[in-house]
């Protein structure tokens, strides 16, 4: 071990303990299930944004460190995208999911479609959650192992028992205050890492390296069609940010919610261009590894003294908890409460946060299982989570916000439509991370059957009861226009999209389209026998 790694173990076990002793305070006010799970909805707007920050700003941190110094500047893209994400929940979402006094997306589908349902999502979710913790888990342990020699799966299971540790205690209000405490140790490794940019390589190492390399300054550098499926990723995962949604909803007031994600929107910022900056300065003193988060703590040794190089990365750390305990938590929340609402309709609030503390430990040890499974490529967790819960969950969710007459029968049949389509296509791929079956990413293809098979099965189990309301003013309208031209375009550019990967992302914008233009102008008739109307009830 070299003296950096026994500086950051020392950091690493004061901060553990300091993180266990703030668990304890929280645990005094989670003394009910609303206390566990949302925070008695008693976070103020501090809270709100360092929950937000804490969970957005950690992952993509650690992301967008490692883009830089493969892609270059470019990887500012992956933040950009970010933070729309961000203020669109906060302007479009944040108020009516908080008047819905809404906790997770699987109890969202259970309330509108029945227990049958929630069980299905809860679990699908849960399962999920751990693939996207142990990724960013992974990222950080390969850093670690540079300095300390711990191998990377006992870095993730030391990162996974420490968070069941503090989330077992206070749930809710144990985020809530150990993301304050990562919030801060990120700006002082923003403040360390930008005294090191300065001192090697500088500003003119910088220029150096972009006449060396100019397509380290090129903002298109990661490639059109990544950026693209960045910006189409978050967007479309707007409305199943499942996590963000727990927190942020909890919320004293929806203006409160609000200004937390908009505040958090702008602390990001800095941290996105600091991660930039120190990819790009890696890059340049330490150019020929394969993997940015590696070559970053080399940098760091060659620049700055141990201690402060330890405590730059003791931020990388609480990057990675600040990421791992909400994902954790909602996943826990989703099996527990929600799965286990299905299963015992009767459950009291205690029950379910008692199923819950148990679902922390499954996914605790299910964190640790997927690193041993694959832990040499952490990103492709993220690809199979995206592929599994988006695919499933995304058109039941919609339907329940805004197409009243989307039935019971159709939402089970799109959850497991969904997942599975998405998940074949990315067997037919060979499960690569990157490369994809006939170059089209598998959770577009999973999305496009999950909202097929819903707007299909809802037809059909509607049939006789449902009108055509046609408007050329209404959205619907200009959205049929869109999916019209957005297929003309297709076969146009069949090639050129083919060869970008963009295919899979025009269909899903095209089948997106007829969606939107279903639930416009697609109505339960206004005037029902007594017979079709109890058919419409039990359907639905």
């Amino acid at each position: 071990m070299t003296e950096v790694g026994y500086w950051f173990i020392g950091f690493a076990l004061a901060y553990t303990f300091f993180l266990i002793f703030v668990s304890q305070i929280a645990r005094k006010r989670a003394t009910n299930g609303s206390g566990f799970f949302v925070g008695g909805r008693g976070f103020n707007t501090l809270f709100v944004t360092v929950c937000i920050t804490g969970l957005f700003s950690g992952s993509s941190y650690i992301s967008i460190l490692e883009l830089s110094y493969l892609t270059g500047i470019s990887a500012i893209w992956y933040g950009v995208a970010e933070t729309i994400h961000i203020l669109i929940i906060a302007l479009v979402l944040i108020a009516p999911f908080r008047k819905r006094a809404l906790i997770t997306i699987s109890g969202l589908l259970g309330d509108r479609y029945g227990e049958k349902v929630r069980g299905i999502a809860g679990v699908i979710t849960a399962f999920t959650f751990p693939m996207w913790s142990v990724a960013t888990a992974l990222a950080f342990a390969s850093a670690l192992s540079v300095f300390t020699g711990i191998s990377l799966i006992a870095s993730v299971a030391l990162t996974a028992l420490l968070l069941l540790v503090y989330l077992h205690f206070g749930g809710m209000w144990s985020i809530g205050f150990t993301q304050l405490s990562n919030v801060i140790v990120f700006f002082i490794m923003l403040a360390i890492g930008t005294y090191a940019f300065f001192i090697n390589p500088g500003i003119e190492g910088i220029h150096t390296l972009f006449a060396e390399k100019p397509q380290f300054a090129s903002w298109d550098g990661a490639g059109i069609q990544t950026i693209i499926a960045w910006f189409g990723t978050f967007l479309f995962n707007v409305i199943l940010a499942q996590a963000a949604f727990q927190m942020a909803l909890s919320c004293k007031t929806p203006e409160q919610g609000r200004r937390g994600l908009i505040y958090a929107s702008v602390l990001g910022i800095p941290l996105i261009v600091g991660a930039v900056l120190f990819g790009l300065a890696a890059a340049s003193v330490v150019p020929n590894e394969t993997r940015g988060l590696v070559a970053v703590p080399l940098y760091l040794m060659q620049t700055l003294p141990a201690p402060l190089v330890a405590l730059f990365f003791l931020g990388f750390w609480a990057a990675a908890l600040s990421w791992g305990a909400p994902c954790q938590f909602s996943g826990a929340t989703s099996l527990g409460r929600d799965a286990g609402k299905a299963f015992n309709p009767k459950a009291t609030e205690l029950q379910l946060v008692g199923y819950t503390k148990k679902s922390l430990v499954l996914l605790t040890v299910l964190m640790v299982i997927f690193a041993l499974l694959r832990s040499e490529q952490s990103a492709w967790w993220n690809v199979f989570a995206w592929v599994t819960r988006n695919s499933a969950t995304f058109a039941p969710v919609v339907a329940a916000l805004f197409w009243p007459i989307a039935t019971r029968k159709a939402a089970v049949v799109s959850l497991f439509a969904g997942s599975a389509s998405g998940l074949i296509w990315y067997h037919l791929g060979g499960w690569e991370v990157n490369e994809f079956y006939k170059n089209v990413h598998p959770v577009w293809i999973g999305m496009i059957f999950n909202i097929l098979t819903l707007m299909i099965v809802s037809l059909i189990d509607n049939d006789g009861v449902l009108e055509w309301r046609f408007s050329f003013r209404s959205l619907g309208f200009f959205s049929i226009l869109f999916s019209i031209f957005s297929t003309i375009f297709l076969f146009k550019e069949m090639v050129s999209l083919q060869k970008n990967g963009l295919t899979g992302l025009v269909l899903l914008l095209i089948v997106s389209g007829l969606f939107l233009a279903a639930m416009n102008f697609i109505r339960e008739r206004k005037a029902l026998g007594e017979e079709q109307q109890q058919t419409m009830l039990n359907k639905s």
